[in-house]
């Protein structure tokens, strides 16, 4: 079976394939099919209907993504694969013109589009409440886009400060004996919201509204006390927060501030003998308006497919340990 897609132009095909057609192979891999190119169309031959199918799917999809961004990468074609595999949409829905409704988040004309339906969620769910919980595995995209949404708020003047704490636990390595000052010493534990940052800004940016006080880092025990106002405030790796830690945080909020809490809840580093703030606010803040929690699992990862695969490879042993335990 034989079926064959059509590119408007040659600029569009290498927006979806790639200079040199380098994303040939990986489409192929990851849809388990050979790919032909002749001109502007691209083929797919196989005998499984369902590959076919999928085959046109996310053609029609990354034809429509590349309206708005330029070259795909492997781990951003692995994110819209995944968000068909996860949303039942049929190729129709895909092909005809909708109107644009999601919702996305600009920074510095730089455009951060959800890449599935609990993306979608989570941002509008952090345009919608004053405090936002994003729990999950790793690769959910839950940090880069609150990262995202805290600079938009920023850079646009709806807030004069951004916030980026964390607890600090440490693993054999004592935080008073690292070099350097404070900023220095808790970079390391702030490396993924940094890394988030700078896919979104430049380095340079970020030096200046660090150094007029725009954007400040604080080790989440040098919270205590404080009354944040006009600031958006994340808080990453939560899980890593005690009881006591959580509900400090959160009733540090004044007037016009917002805060995102990211973690990830099967991998707590506290002693055996701590329970985690995260889980516990899990437990009992549901329901309270102005609040939200969102919550992704091994389906939403977009990193990359073997990330997929180890989270469901982890759960499924802890599954089992459980079981065997009872």
């Amino acid at each position: 079976m034989e079926r064959s897609v059509d590119f408007s132009s040659e600029e569009q095909m290498q927006r979806v394939l790639g200079i040199n057609d380098r994303n040939l192979p990986y489409l192929e891999a990851l849809l388990g099919c050979d790919l032909y190119l002749k001109g502007n169309t691209v083929s797919c031959l196989s005998k499984d209907e369902m590959v076919v199918n999928r085959f046109l799917q996310l053609i029609a999809k990354l034809q429509k993504v590349a309206e708005h961004q330029h070259y795909f990468s492997e781990a951003e074609i692995f994110m819209e694969f995944q968000s068909l595999k996860h949303a039942d949409v049929s190729l129709d829905e895909l092909v005809q013109p909708q109107a644009n409704d999601k919702p996305y988040i600009l920074v510095h004309n730089r455009f951060a589009y959800p890449k599935n339906p609990r993306q979608e969620s989570y941002i509008k769910s952090m345009e919608d409440s004053q405090i936002v919980f994003g729990i999950g595995p790793a690769g959910t995209g839950k940090t880069f886009l609150a990262v995202a949404y805290a600079l938009s708020l920023l850079l646009s003047g709806k807030r004069h400060k951004l916030i980026l704490t964390r607890p600090i636990v440490e693993a054999g390595e004592n935080l008073g004996f690292l070099p350097g000052d404070l900023a220095q010493k808790i970079n390391p534990y702030l490396r993924p919201l940094y890394d988030a940052m700078e896919a979104m800004i430049s380095v340079q940016n970020i030096r200046r509204l660090e150094e007029n006080g725009s954007i400040e880092i604080s080790p989440l025990a040098y919270m205590r006390g404080r009354s944040l106002q006009n600031a958006i405030v994340i808080l990453d790796e939560a899980q890593n927060t005690t009881k006591e830690q959580m509900q400090m945080f959160l009733t540090r909020l004044g007037e016009n501030s917002n805060a995102i809490i990211t973690g990830d809840i099967s991998q707590v580093d506290l002693p055996r003998n701590k329970d985690s703030g995260l889980v516990h606010a899990m437990h009992i803040l549901n329901g309270i308006e102005g609040l939200e929690f969102v919550l992704f699992d091994s389906h939403d990862v977009v990193r990359s497919r073997i990330v997929s695969r180890i989270i469901d490879a982890y759960a499924q042993d802890l599954n089992m340990q459980k079981r065997s335990s009872l």
